[in-house]
């Protein structure tokens, strides 16, 4: 029965033991050589590898000093990012030439190796291994290097732990001092832009000066002082003109009083003009006196009105008397009529003056009356230019204050960075710090002897179970009486026991002992190489 039958047999659920037993009688050799042979290779190349001895450091990774409440850091806090920048930096192919230079390493080599080789060698002889907390953030970290020579791996790795700590600090404080800078270029953007907006304002107000939205309810004041001012003079100027058409009908009257009748005393009989001027006054006179004081400006005024045509209606009846008596000269001239129209005290001249000035008062008038229509205009146009202006205004105040708000931001990050930066150059952020120094390695790190013992085992009891196999696979002979009656086409009847020679059965035992010494002195081997393994890692 071959092999495959016998398993056949087994997934059948009719596993024959004393089958097994046999083939394990009659291959036990082939199986028992070739474990002894796969376990010496393996152990023999534990002993030609080369040694290597791995030195280790624990490097912690120290928060910064500061609280983040007073100075907030200015470089990135992605500390996984910065180990794998720094350490691409530190296994460049520069800073580990000149390590490799400088201790002079791999020289023992057997083929002289090119730099590059090297540079290649040490890289897979380094290796770093991130230790995280309870959060999943990077705690700290482990440098470790393999060598031939423990003092020389001992060396090395603290040559690379320097450059850890080093590489750090330089690297945060290149990003610190680049922030930093980046912040001062933005800012003075920002002050320039906030500069050019600042010019805008100025030009606008200067070219809209009387017409800004804030001087709206001083224009509307201005414009209502002019109006009021305006109706006061339009006032005056009407009453100027009255004043004139009034001295202008005294002269026109006074001219034509040389014919009007007198009584006997050589008064005029009538003056109408004066009379219903002076009646007209002492009638407004009486009606302001019931609503004001004396003191009243308008009263005052009236009164002095009163009083001066109250004078000139008695110049005027005293001029006429001294008319009259001229009148009665014996050759009947009117030199005292001439002389008394031309004399310095002459109400004619004293009208006429009068005359002038009032003219003169309308004129001033009419001037300040246009000179006012024109300024409340002017207000006018600015109040109905205020809503334009107000939106151009708005405008550009709403540039200007959004280039305020990121100046002033911009200010304020500026200060926190040059803080953050200060910190950095004083070595008071994020720092690597060595926990454990370069350990002295004592025992060699590859190869493990004991383990490539395991793996002798294993692997010699793979050889033999397949050298067994195909030895027992490719043998066509029956062993046994039931691989002879599966061959028969009838039933058995009956059975001729087996006759045992003296010589068969002395080499039965002797095939027995061999096979039973050969399987001790394999099993001690491995034992004894085992244990020596052990011994001398």
């Amino acid at each position: 029965m071959t092999v495959s039958e016998v398993l056949e047999e087994e997934k059948s659920g009719q596993f024959d033991l004393q089958f097994i037993l046999g083939i394990v009688c009659r291959r036990h050799m082939f199986f028992l050589i070739p474990l002894f042979l796969g376990w010496i290779l393996v152990w023999a190349v534990s002993w030609i590898e080369p040694v290597r001895y791995k030195s280790s450091t624990l490097i912690l990774v120290e928060q910064p000093t500061m609280p983040k409440e007073y100075v907030v850091p200015n470089v990135s806090g992605d500390l996984q990012d910065r180990l794998q920048s720094i350490t691409q930096q530190i296994l460049s192919r520069t800073r580990l030439l000149l390590i490799i230079d400088q201790l002079n390493l791999y020289t023992e080599s057997r083929k002289r190796m090119t730099p590059d080789e090297k540079v290649e060698r040490m890289r897979k002889d380094i290796d770093i291994e991130l230790v995280r907390d309870a959060q999943s953030e990077i705690s700290s970290f482990k440098i470790n290097y393999s060598a031939g020579n423990p003092h020389v791996a001992q060396q090395v790795t603290g040559e690379l732990s320097k450059l850890f700590i080093n590489a750090n600090l330089q690297v945060r404080q290149q990003e610190s001092e680049g922030t930093t800078q980046f912040l001062e270029n933005q800012l003075e953007s920002a002050r320039a832009n906030l500069a050019v907006q600042e010019a805008k304002i100025r030009e606008f107000k200067g070219q809209h000066l009387g017409e800004l939205p804030a001087q709206q309810a001083s224009n509307l004041q201005i414009l209502s002082g002019l109006q009021q001012q305006l109706v006061n003079d339009q006032d005056a100027l009407n009453t100027a003109q009255q004043q004139k058409v009034y001295l202008q009908t005294l002269i026109n009257q006074y001219r034509t009083l040389q014919g009007t009748t007198r009584t006997a005393d050589g008064t005029p009989t009538r003056l109408p003009a004066i009379d219903l001027q002076l009646d007209k006054l002492k009638a407004q006179l009486a009606d302001l006196s019931s609503h004001y004081t004396d003191s009243y400006p308008d009263i005052r005024n009236l009164k002095a009105e009163i009083a001066k045509t109250e004078k000139v209606r008695a110049d005027l009846i005293t001029e006429l008397k001294s008319k009259g008596n001229s009148d009665t000269q014996p050759d009947g001239s009117t030199l005292a009529h001439d002389a008394a129209d031309f004399s310095p005290n002459s109400p004619m001249l004293q009208l006429q003056g009068q005359l002038h000035a009032n003219l003169a008062e309308i004129h001033n008038r009419e001037q300040a009356v246009a000179s006012l229509k024109a300024k409340i205009g002017d207000y006018q146009v600015r109040l109905n230019q205020a809503p334009v202006t107000e939106q151009q205004m708005a405008d550009l105040t709403r540039g200007y204050d959004q280039s305020q708000a990121n100046y002033d931001e911009l200010l304020k990050k500026k200060n926190a960075s040059e803080m953050a930066t200060s910190m950095e150059q004083l070595q008071q952020g994020q720092r690597f710090k060595v926990l454990d120094p370069p350990s002295l390695p004592l025992k060699p790190d590859f190869p493990d002897r004991v383990k490539f013992c395991g793996l002798g085992v294993g692997f010699g009891m793979a050889l033999g179970l397949l050298v067994a196999g195909g030895f027992e696979f490719m043998d066509d002979r029956l062993h046994n009486e039931k691989e002879i009656k599966n061959l028969l086409p009838i039933m058995v009847i009956a059975e001729i026991p087996e006759i045992v020679s003296p010589s068969d059965e002395r080499n039965s035992k002797k095939r027995l002992m061999l096979g039973w010494g050969m399987a001790a002195l394999v099993f001690a081997s491995i034992l004894a190489g085992s244990a020596f393994n052990y011994l001398h890692s």
